[in-house]
């Protein structure tokens, strides 16, 4: 008889205990499923928003990537206007006439340095976004190599740069005046290469290079062959594919290639385009684009 009952104590313990994990099992579920059930729900109940996006011409086919990754990754709620591309000089014409936008992402520091300065930008979230290499660049299969700064000096080749608006051009102004093809004036004269602006100054006696609005412009010269070589970003050649490297630009002959990002002082989207921005320079997939195009994280 007490084995019977020991037997049936037993029985009972252990169908005790089965309720018991299966309580809890369920109930890990159930929280389970309310997180993911509160996840959805607050993805699909954020406030819509829609952000404009200034950025250098540079930068148009990462950008567009990185956009789209972002909307992807948890920010169904975030729209994006018609980001523009152009020169740093012409966006920060742009917002002085009026043009509205959440984001600005310069090509220079001077270019941003000019939009804190005129208020375009809060200069509280300024933050140096990504690299750039300034090379040489000529038509693919041009047959081209080794070109360089003193080939340029020599005559060797006709060339095309971007002018005073187009950081790019800035900086091959700067490295072209170590080899007394640009010549610097008002502040800058009697000094070359990173100590001076790239602007004001003008092409020595008998250099005419093509001039362009756009760094994307100048590459796309290059490709068709209407000048030997161009002076571009690293970038481009990714971006616009039917040009190869031929030189590399010493990264002593101008000033560092650095790519501001600030929110604007008129936004009306602070907090959704800080947390895109964040996100531009935190995300493994924000990373792993930037990277693809050439952009190297400052």
């Amino acid at each position: 008889m007490a084995k019977a009952w020991k037997k049936l104590s037993i029985l009972a313990l252990a169908a005790a205990l089965a309720a018991m994990v299966a309580m809890v099992g369920c109930s890990s579920e159930q929280k389970s499923e309310e997180a993911t059930d509160e996840k959805a729900t607050t993805e699909t109940t954020a406030e819509p928003v829609e952000l404009q996006v200034f950025a250098a011409n540079s930068l148009s086919k990462a950008m567009e990537e990185v956009q789209a990754a972002y909307i992807e990754d948890g920010h169904s709620n975030v729209t994006f206007a018609d980001t523009q591309y152009k020169s740093s000089g012409e966006l920060n014409e742009m917002l002085g006439a009026g043009s509205y936008a959440d984001l600005l992402i310069s090509a220079s520091k001077g270019s941003m340095d000019t939009a804190v300065k005129e208020g375009y930008v809060d200069e509280g979230t300024r933050v140096d976004m990504f690299k750039n290499d300034l090379v040489i660049v000529s038509k693919e299969g041009s047959g081209l190599k080794d070109v360089t700064l003193q080939d340029i000096a020599d005559g060797k080749y006709t060339f095309c740069v971007g002018d005073e608006s187009v950081p790019a051009g800035n900086y091959a102004d700067q490295a072209l005046s170590t080899v007394g093809v640009y010549i610097p004036s008002g502040d800058d004269e009697g000094k070359t290469g990173k100590d001076i602006s790239g602007k004001n100054g003008s092409f020595a006696e008998g250099y005419n290079p093509v001039l362009d609005t756009s760094v994307g412009n100048v590459c796309k010269h290059a490709q068709s062959g209407d000048v030997d070589v161009a002076f571009v970003y690293t970038s481009d050649v990714y971006r616009f594919g039917g040009v190869e490297i031929v030189g590399t630009v010493p990264a002593d002959t101008h000033k560092n290639i650095v790519y501001p990002g600030a929110i604007t002082s008129q936004s009306k989207n602070v907090e959704a385009t800080q947390e895109f921005l964040d996100w531009c320079q935190s995300s493994e997939k924000a990373q792993e684009i930037w990277q693809k195009w050439g952009f190297e994280l400052a």
